[in-house]
């Protein structure tokens, strides 16, 4: 390994065993020890269902992760992209020895800080104080130099006021404010940081992305970062990693081209409205998406919109047992073309209830009265569950496009650099 690298991933797999913690029996466990000391390699380990969550499996393994290569060199932030289930949780797991590798080898130099999930590293009944110098001492940090980082870490985290308070009674975004100052401040060589700063408010967002920036160009430590925001990926990232079923799908320096590269696959998805033709989709099955399409005021078809205008989107659902279902929650989630979340359309933050009678096929109308959404290309995901159970959730289930309309009813026009809403406002 090169003086410049400082993580090489070679040859990475990782396998689980469906539906069963751990590797099955006893006599698994002390079989692969044997043959393990041996220098033989796993007797259990086959070639089983490849890493993609919206069908069956067929064999009773998976692999998580399949073959993955990649070096990092210090003082570089790399971003990790993919869908859910593409395995870059698996992997960051993997990196900062959470769990084990099943085949494959992982090379460092340095300290490992991760923040993998809220709460990570963090004992509840401890207080946030003494959380920090436990983080540090993990870290084979001295209590001196543990001290010298704590007036930073509690200003930085916004925690002055509850530091001396069990973190047990943090909220969720407290104790990612924390988390991540902890992690940020204790001067690791890598930080590994999950989706998890999602949790925090926008404020601590930038001021976090604005850390992990200063981390990588003043001090030339190393920044493994997942996210589902691709204007965070591009903006902090000089390479990017794409994960598809758990294998690399691509690796490269031009950040906004694998980016593209990433939203345009899943854009080959939207070519058509017939929902029921997917097979990426994930849940029961009780309760499907069919079709979906838009009509304007008048009940007519439409494929364009317009801001402003008054529109209804129609996703035709079907019941596919032999019972009546309630208490069905229906969600759509509208993304931009960076992937970004917009907005969310849902029946139960209206408190409307949706129910479907045995083998009933229903249209369900969802009523944009004054459309706010920007001139632009949109993307949205399709969520259904019946009684907290996902019946039917299809990631980027459709698209549609905005033009430029008479949001305000005045003749004027907004440019589309002016954000991706407007809103209704008056003055006195």
């Amino acid at each position: 390994m090169s003086d410049d690298v400082i993580l090489k991933v070679e040859n990475l797999s990782k396998q689980y065993r469906l539906g069963v913690v751990g590797t099955g029996t006893i006599g698994h466990d002390l079989n692969r020890f044997w043959h393990k000391i041996r220098g033989k390699e796993d007797p259990y380990l086959k070639i089983g269902a490849v890493n993609d969550r919206s069908a069956a499996a067929s064999s009773d393994y998976v692999w998580a992760l399949q073959d993955i290569n990649f070096e990092v060199k210090r003082g570089e932030i790399l971003g990790i992209i993919g869908k859910n289930g593409a395995g870059k949780s698996t992997l960051l797991k993997i990196l900062s020895r959470v769990t084990s590798p099943t085949t494959g080898s992982i090379k460092t130099r340095g300290r490992i800080a991760s923040l993998l999930e809220v709460g990570t590293g963090m004992h509840p009944e401890l207080t946030g104080r003494e959380n920090i110098f436990l983080n540090g001492a993990i870290l084979g940090m001295t209590k001196a130099e543990i001290a010298s980082k704590i007036d930073e870490i509690v200003e930085f985290s916004g925690c002055q006021m509850y530091i001396d308070t069990p973190v047990k009674r943090y909220s969720s975004g407290m104790r990612v404010r924390l988390g991540f100052a902890v992690s940020a401040f204790l001067e690791p060589d890598i930080l590994v940081v999950d989706e998890v700063l999602a949790v925090g408010d926008a404020e601590f967002q930038k001021k976090a992305i604005g850390k992990m920036q200063d981390i990588s160009n003043t001090s030339g430590r190393t920044v493994l970062f997942v996210s589902h925001n691709m204007a965070s990926v591009q903006n902090l990232c000089s390479r990017v990693l794409l994960l598809r079923n758990g294998e690399v799908e691509t690796i490269g320096g031009e950040t906004e081209k694998v980016i593209d590269y990433y939203l345009s696959k899943f854009r080959n998805h939207l070519v058509t409205t017939n929902l029921s033709l997917r097979d990426d989709r994930k849940g029961s099955g009780k309760i499907t998406f069919l079709d979906y399409y838009f009509e304007n005021e008048k009940g007519d078809k439409i494929i364009i919109l317009q801001t402003g205008m008054v529109c209804r989107m129609v996703i035709n659902i079907k019941n596919n047992t032999e019972m009546s279902i309630e208490n069905v929650r229906l969600s759509v989630g509208i993304d931009d073309s960076n992937a970004n979340r917009l907005t969310i359309l849902s029946n139960h933050l209206m408190n409307i209830e949706i129910s479907l009678k045995s083998n009933e096929t229903k249209s369900v109308k969802i009523t944009l009265p004054n459309l706010t959404l920007q001139a632009g290309s949109f993307y949205f995901t399709l969520f259904m569950s019946v009684d907290e159970e996902v019946s039917d959730w299809i990631e980027n289930g459709g698209s549609f496009h905005v033009e430029h309309g008479d949001f305000f009813k005045t003749g004027n026009t907004v440019m589309v650099n002016q954000g991706n809403f407007l809103m209704e406002h008056s003055y006195d």
